[in-house]
């Protein structure tokens, strides 16, 4: 017995230091993909930067990259991503927390086992689908409503993106206030709080570091998201307004690139580059207002 048991732990013991390297090279190899990733697009980015100017890039209001004199301003490009993400982000945080905290909280079992395989469709549809249901539905509706030549506007997008967000929000979110220990809520009930009153505001404050990771991952989907938005928006690269038809980062990048060369190409990979650049700023300063928090 004793020999088995010096087996096992030895086993045991190897099968953990395997498991830790194997852990450690797969974080070792996202660090690196990150770092090829931005080593790339630095080097293909900034050259265009150089030649067309920082300032003239980042705040030139005309975006003209086919025209006789082209012009690369990429400002009205960069106010429409931020209005678009911004918007998606209000309309669907609030509805997507909500919903995760029916979920989790109050909804009954089967209603909930149903819901949640909604939000799994929801999650697996393709963003060209999204875009499709806009162009049939929402776009007529929005010039219909709005008296509009064209419904196909900065609003469509957002409508669009607030939907595609929702199901990142929803399952991250119900995931952490389900992993909210169950004493919270007990010691919050026995003080003589009303259970909603827990739920609000003891179980949901104690899993707000998984809800704003949720909200990290809608956030980036929303920046990210082209094929969708590109059905949408109209794709003309005016300055944001919201029954206009607008341009964004990604879409300019997708409808140009396959016929694009020389220093327009360039100026593709420049858009790129901010994008990739705001995003990670998006996350840094998420994660400093977490620690933040945290140490209050």
């Amino acid at each position: 017995m004793k020999e088995k048991d010096s087996v096992w732990r030895r086993l045991s013991k190897l099968t953990e230091r395997v498991m830790n390297a194997l852990f450690f090279l797969c974080g070792m190899t996202a660090i690196v993909f990150v770092l090829l990733i931005t080593l790339y697009l630095a080097a293909a980015g900034i050259p265009a930067i150089r030649e067309i100017g920082l300032i003239d890039f980042l705040f030139g209001p005309e975006w003209k990259s086919t025209a006789a004199a082209p012009s690369f301003g990429i400002l009205p490009l960069i106010l429409t991503s931020v209005y678009g993400t911004a918007g998606a982000v209000l309309l669907g945080v609030p509805a997507g927390v909500l919903c995760a905290v029916y979920l989790a909280k109050f909804a009954h079992r089967r209603a909930a086992r149903f819901l949640r395989s909604l939000v799994d469709l929801l999650a697996g549809v393709p963003s060209v689908v999204y875009g499709l249901l806009g162009i049939i539905v929402l776009v007529p509706f929005i010039a219909d409503v709005f008296r509009l030549a064209s419904g196909a506007s900065l609003l469509c997008a957002m409508l669009v993106l607030t939907v595609m967000i929702l199901p990142s929000i929803i399952s991250i979110s119900e995931t952490a206030l389900r992993a909210v220990p169950q004493e919270y809520e007990e010691a919050s009930l026995a003080l003589g709080a009303t259970y909603p009153e827990t739920v609000f505001k003891v179980t949901l404050p104690a899993a707000k570091s998984g809800v704003a990771a949720g909200i990290v991952l809608g956030v980036g989907r929303a920046i990210g998201e082209a094929m969708a938005v590109m059905m949408v928006a109209g794709n003309i690269p005016n300055m944001p307004g919201l029954f206009k038809s607008v341009s964004f980062l990604t879409t300019v990048i997708a409808q140009e690139m396959s016929y694009s060369g020389g220093l327009q190409r360039q100026a593709l990979f420049s858009i790129a580059l901010v994008l990739f650049v705001f995003i990670m700023a998006i996350n840094f300063l998420l994660h400093a207002v977490l620690k933040k928090g945290e140490k209050r």
